[in-house]
């Protein structure tokens, strides 16, 4: 009984180490490959090592790139009249999070691994990071209508989805931005609000 409970309790503990916020390193805002040999190398990959992951300061310099703070609230991705709608959630092994990018943080969401569910394609999963675009229509224009929403939305997705392209051409990693995925049950299963939508989602790995 005594060893049960240690064990019991060994769990718990390696659980609530798990279901935790991930501070994330400074991120790395300079250096880096040229422009032109980054557009030059930019390429779609769908096969990928599985069992190399993406460290916490890889992680950090990617998010960065993608939809991180260049000046005091502006983005390194343009958005339409500068709402900055887009809300981007990271599926790894250990859980669902959504990043903050002011702290520059993974805001833990709960710790299922959902890599698979984000994807139809038969490689999805297989990566260490599947990142999902999430848009939130609380935060555009009230002078747009549904339709326009949903078009700014696609828009402002492939630029931040650009930025990710040209990070990986830089730092030797794979990706492929993805749009063939159930967007109302992934985001049911993210537990999304009723203004809150996915719109794209995006996997990062090592191909060798």
């Amino acid at each position: 009984m005594k060893k049960l409970i240690t064990t019991i309790l060994a769990l718990v503990f390696a659980a609530s180490l798990l279901a935790q916020d991930i501070a994330l390193p400074a991120p790395i805002r300079t250096g880096g490959k040229p422009l032109m040999d980054c557009l030059n190398q930019r390429k779609t990959s769908r096969d990928f090592n599985e069992d190399k992951t993406v460290d916490n300061k890889t992680l950090s310099n990617l998010l960065w790139a993608a939809w991180g703070y260049n000046r005091d609230d502006k983005r390194t991705a343009p958005s339409s009249s500068n709402k900055q709608e887009m809300d981007i959630y990271v599926a790894l092994k250990t859980g669902l999070y959504l990043w903050d990018a002011k702290n520059n943080v993974l805001k833990f969401i709960f710790a299922d691994d959902i890599r698979k569910q984000t994807g139809k394609q038969v490689f999805v999963g297989k990566a260490p990071v599947e990142i999902i675009f999430v848009a939130d229509k609380s935060k555009m224009s009230t002078s747009k209508n549904e339709e326009s929403m949903m078009e700014t939305a696609y828009a402002d997705a492939g630029f931040i989805s650009q930025n990710i392209y040209l990070f990986c051409a830089s730092e030797g990693l794979g990706t492929v931005v993805r749009g063939y995925l159930d967007r109302e049950g992934l985001g049911k299963l993210m537990n999304l609000n009723k203004t809150q939508f996915v719109v794209f989602a995006q996997t990062v790995g090592y191909t060798e």
